[in-house]
């Protein structure tokens, strides 16, 4: 097990109706406030008019920026800041899924800061020192920025899409009420599941030895997860099932199951060029990405792909064929992956071979990337291709 520092203060307020704490709860950070939310779904539930109700009684000023996409845009981050800057905002609530997170923290970062916004996301990156406060009330479980102090932004020029971190982006507070997840259809909450299972496998593959609490810790969380998705599929309203996924996908990203490890990231910064390019949903670029590697990678550690496969898909290890054990297991995601209705290859998702060449040098741009295996710009033209 390796040393370790792990830092987490955001209060988590969960459970049915714990949005209209959010009031009570803003006001200790300040009077004067940027809402900023996604495409407006939020207006269309009565969830932004229980929100205004519970900031009108506490005399809490709210500025409002929407529009946020899937992939947040750069150009609406730079119009959160200079409306922070002009109307000398106190604090940023968000209501949204990750994508809204991200492109709050990035106008949080930006908001204190004298140069481009751009700059602590690209090139030698400048650290992020000081950010506005936040608070966010979660209406999509997938990313895990309700609870990590992590932001991805993509920035239009050069389809760019790249993160940033650190401890001043972490929430103050995050409202996880499980019942305003009722509204996702089936292909919201899959592609959530994906990006769950995928903070989970980035931190679950690595080299490192003698961390068995984690790797217990992670086994218990991914096989909550996928035994949930399962019951969910069934009743999209099933508050219990909705309930051990949301908090699974704060768990699945807060570090904890990283703790004595070191975490891998490749299989994310080879999608990050796939959504930054093609605009898909994050989670289902992750389905179809993360197989690919894993049978790109598996040989430089058999014994952690069969312990994955038999602790976590029940597979019975043969002692004499690990590498059977192992792929099995890797069959089993992908069988997972299709039985709830994700793609596992690009030409599902219209996406050809044209710009694999132009992705992977982008991958690589900063150096190679990966941690359980280094992967430089050949290796990830072979993912991309046997992903195809």
């Amino acid at each position: 097990m390796e040393d370790f520092s792990f830092y987490r203060p955001t209060r988590i307020i969960f459970g049915r109706g714990s949005e209209e704490k959010v009031g009570e709860e803003t006001k200790k950070y300040g009077k004067k406030i940027l809402l900023h939310y996604g495409q407006g779904s939020i207006k269309k539930t009565g969830l932004f008019d229980k929100v205004m109700k519970s900031l009108k009684k506490e005399n809490i000023e709210v500025i409002e920026l929407g529009g946020v996409k899937p992939n947040p845009r750069l150009s609406l981050v730079r119009e959160g800041i200079d409306v922070c800057k002009k109307q000398n905002i106190d604090f940023i609530l968000v209501v949204g899924g990750g994508s809204t997170i991200d492109s709050a923290k990035a106008i949080a970062a930006g908001a204190e800061y004298d140069g481009d916004v751009w700059n602590f996301y690209s090139g030698d990156k400048v650290p992020v020192e000081k950010a506005l406060p936040l608070g966010i009330i979660l209406t999509i479980p997938a990313a895990g920025s309700e609870v990590s102090p992590d932001s991805v932004i993509t920035d239009e020029d050069g389809l760019y899409k790249r993160f940033t971190s650190g401890e001043s982006l972490i929430s103050k507070f995050s409202i996880l009420d499980p019942e305003l997840t009722f509204t996702l259809s089936a292909k919201q909450t899959v592609i959530g599941v994906s990006d769950i299972l995928a903070h989970i496998y980035e931190r679950y593959f690595t080299q490192v030895k003698n961390a068995e609490l984690t790797d217990r810790l992670a086994e218990a969380t991914m096989k909550t997860v996928i035994n949930n998705t399962r019951l969910v599929l069934r009743d999209l309203k099933d508050y219990n099932a909705r309930a051990e996924i949301m908090w699974a996908g704060s768990i699945a990203h807060n570090d904890l199951l990283v703790t004595g490890k070191t975490g891998d990231w490749a299989s994310h910064m080879i999608e990050h060029e796939l959504s930054g390019i093609y605009d898909i949903p994050h989670g289902e670029g992750l389905a179809i990405v993360f197989p690919a590697w894993m049978r790109f990678v598996y040989k430089d550690n058999i014994l952690r792909f069969a312990q994955f496969a038999q602790r976590v898909w029940n597979v019975d290890t043969d002692l004499n064929d690990l590498e059977w054990t192992a792929l099995e297991g890797i069959s089993r995601v992908e069988a997972f992956y299709r039985e709830i209705g994700l793609p596992l290859s690009l030409s599902e998702i219209g996406i050809g071979e044209d710009r694999f060449e132009e992705m992977a040098a982008k991958c690589v741009e900063d150096g190679s990337v990966g941690q359980f295996r280094e992967l430089k710009k050949d290796d990830i033209m072979e993912i991309y291709r046997s992903a195809k």
